[in-house]
């Protein structure tokens, strides 16, 4: 048995007309946390949500957890945090989760605990009663990532985990990002902030002009990020100029 918890093979989609996903490719091993970067319009919270069957593609292959396709067994063991929060804001913190608690069928036993402990995770303690609907951008972001980890998922997909948050709060995720490895759990989170990628991940592929550029490489293999990501970029730029003319 290979240990990719997630093989995707030549993911390709459209839209309006324009091919904006070509034969997208990612392997992700048990137990890692694996960076997809990406320059501006890069399409990569589409191919993110390709694989978690949110939107359909026209041609791909995938196996998640050894088995072909999204199946409601594998549907179980994984969760998506989008970039945008949805959230229902005339709940409280406290409500909400139990709310999503409800789609696992998870035991009520432990729930209360449960609650209290992902609020310690992410610093959110202090606003337990206050509502959605008064919380700021980054206390939203934290109370989504709480969401993502109710039902202790094996597979976890991250989009713009960081996003609007300051140091403290980017510390905090990437510290819960490692735990999550540390209990066997694999991430694959899409961002562009490098500094987070070369503390906390195993691998990285790189998307640019609908296509992966960089596959499956190690972090440790690579001296500097920032300017590798930019050599990667300004190449295949470079590479397209050439072809135009």
């Amino acid at each position: 048995m290979s240990n990719f918890v997630l093989d995707i093979n030549k993911i390709n989609k459209n839209l309006s007309g324009y091919h904006i996903l070509k034969d997208v490719s990612l392997k992700v091993k048990e137990g890692e946390i694996y960076g997809f970067l990406w320059p501006n319009w890069a399409w990569k919270t589409t191919t993110m949500k390709c694989v978690m069957d949110l939107i359909t593609p026209e041609s791909w292959s995938i196996k998640i957890f050894w088995e072909e396709g999204l199946t409601r067994k594998s549907k179980q063991k994984i969760w998506f945090m989008p970039e945008n929060t949805y959230l229902y804001k005339h709940l409280t913190w406290e409500e909400f989760l139990k709310f999503n608690w409800k789609f696992f069928w998870l035991s009520w036993e432990e729930l209360d605990n449960k609650i209290k402990a992902l609020l310690e995770k992410v610093w959110l303690t202090f606003a337990k009663d206050k509502y959605l609907s008064e919380y700021s951008k980054w206390m939203l972001q934290r109370v989504w990532l709480a969401q993502a980890i109710i039902n202790e998922p094996k597979l976890v997909f991250l989009d713009e985990p960081m996003s609007g948050l300051d140091p403290i709060g980017r510390k905090m995720v990437k510290n819960l990002i490692v735990e999550l490895k540390k209990s066997w759990t694999t991430v694959l989170f899409n961002t562009h902030i490098l500094a987070d990628v070369e503390s906390i991940c195993d691998r990285i592929s790189i998307i640019h002009k609908w296509e992966i550029i960089v596959s499956w490489e190690k972090i440790k293999n690579i001296d500097n990020l920032e300017n590798y990501f930019i050599e990667k970029v300004t190449n295949t730029d470079e590479e397209a100029i050439k072809k135009v003319e």
